[in-house]
């Protein structure tokens, strides 16, 4: 016994017909929803979800699916604009990684654009190395590699944040001397 077909009181060949308009306009509907909004796949086939979902289609269907192209379209487009609002929002109040104080050798903002910059195991690195003491032995066990690697890529890091800073890192604090060879 076949699976049941989507049946339409209007026409018999609903899966027929879904498939002509399908053929005949998704290529157009794409074009259509592209200029509207970011992912047009998405909106075209959900206005084909929609028609086929229809108990009685309408009487001119191509009409139709560019009128719900284009509401799905601009609808999508608004709620990616309201996302990246908010994005944006979260982003400006976000407490920054480090406060800036005056006096202090280093700039927060800058340092923390800097520290984007790196990959992200070099980031860790420089910040359990700099921030939480660790010895390069501890990092390696952290993030898992070896020692060396860990130290070869902290002075890659180091590096890259000096030429991006243009000016040498300040001397480590007391504190930090402690840990430095373990």
């Amino acid at each position: 016994m076949s699976p049941p077909q989507p049946s339409n009181p209007q026409d018999g060949t609903d899966v027929a017909r879904l498939s002509r308009l399908l053929d005949s306009h998704a290529g157009a509907l794409m074009l259509y929803a592209r200029q509207l909004c970011g992912d047009p796949e998405d909106v075209v086939q959900l206005a084909f979800i929609k028609l086929a979902s229809l108990e009685v289609w309408p009487d001119d269907s191509r009409a139709w699916l560019y009128r719900v192209v284009r509401n799905e379209a601009v609808s999508q487009r608004r709620s990616e604009q309201r996302r990246r609002e908010r994005e944006q929002a979260i982003a400006q109040h976000r407490k920054s990684w480090f406060v800036s104080e005056p006096g202090t050798q280093i700039d927060a903002g800058r340092a923390v654009e800097s520290l984007t910059q790196l990959e992200q195991q070099q980031r860790e690195i420089v910040v359990a190395r700099i921030w939480g003491g660790l010895s390069f032995r501890e990092i390696g066990e952290l993030i898992g590699v070896s020692q060396s690697t860990a130290h070869r890529e902290y002075q890659n890091a180091i590096f890259l944040l000096q030429s991006e800073l243009n000016e040498p890192c300040p001397p480590p604090s007391q504190s930090l001397n402690s840990h430095r060879n373990r």
